[in-house]
């Protein structure tokens, strides 16, 4: 174990979808503190430029390093990741970088009709990055794609309210239904799309609606699980994943938000089962 070992990980999306990866890196390494920023206060990134998305990167990313001394940064956000890790990575040639992109090479593994649905945001799935994935894996599926503008930023608002409440969750299913109605047909039929690629880390909130509406032969591919394994891959070739002998509770997770704090808290304890205490805010 070298000194860096005991030094959180770096966590930050757009909002709060890349809670969903927090949760994911959380399962695989217990023993991990983690810094997870929600820029919401800057958000959505995915109908934004480039210049913006990036800027907003190496902002959160110095950020991180110079007050919270991360060991690795994982950038939570389809849209951040497409637009910015490559400098990133030139900027912090010393730090592990994971980023997140949308899932099609477990969906081809994973479907048997050989076509797979992707949905994203427009930033992510207009990206020169995800032309390139989607080059790589000519001849070997059909995918249909589909932007899902709104979506995410749907997912975000709702958390301005108790889980409890019907307004948003009545938006974000319209939103679904209406962009999964203009990808085709879904199931196990010839033809039919049965592998939907979950392209954009706060879509993971909304499986629940997204699997009522598909139907239980459709396979929902999202990230997180992944980016977690290949975090524990960098951190062990780095010598420096923790050494703690039991998992660690709420306390080694410090959350912090750009935008309001009470649409955070009421995220990470819906989704996270994490205390209101965790939350703060950060002008950044």
């Amino acid at each position: 174990m070298n000194d860096t070992a005991q030094q959180p990980i770096g966590v930050f999306d757009s909002g709060v979808g890349g809670l969903s990866v927090l949760q994911a890196l959380r399962a695989e390494l217990p023993h991990e503190r983690f810094v997870y920023l929600a820029d919401s206060g800057h958000a959505p990134y995915g109908e934004r430029g480039d210049a913006y998305v990036a800027a907003r990167t190496h902002a959160i990313s110095d950020f991180l390093c110079a007050q919270h001394h991360i060991k690795a940064l994982v950038v939570a956000c389809n849209t951040a990741t497409a637009a910015a890790i490559h400098e990133a990575r030139v900027r912090h040639p010393q730090l592990p970088l994971v980023g997140v992109e949308p899932a099609l090479k477990p969906a081809v593994a994973a479907t048997r009709t050989g076509h797979v649905g992707v949905i994203g945001t427009r930033g992510t799935l207009g990206s020169a990055k995800f032309a390139r994935l989607l080059a790589s894996l000519e001849g070997q599926a059909r995918f249909t794609i589909q932007p899902c503008d709104g979506l995410a930023h749907a997912i975000e608002r709702s958390t301005a309210h108790p889980p409890t409440a019907t307004q948003d969750a009545t938006e974000i299913r319209a939103l679904c239904a209406q962009y999964t109605g203009a990808m085709g047909p879904f199931g196990t039929e010839e033809g039919a799309i049965d592998t939907l690629v979950l392209g954009c880390t706060h879509y993971v909130f909304a499986q629940d609606i997204l699997r009522d509406l598909l139907g239980p032969d459709v396979a929902l591919i999202a990230t997180g699980e992944p980016v977690a394994r290949q975090t524990r891959r960098l951190l062990q070739t780095a010598h420096a994943l923790a050494c703690q002998e039991t998992p660690l509770g709420a306390d080694a997770v410090t959350v912090f938000t750009t935008g309001a704090l009470e649409p955070l808290q009421n995220a990470v304890g819906r989704w996270l089962q994490l205390p209101a205490r965790c939350c703060s805010t950060v002008d950044l």
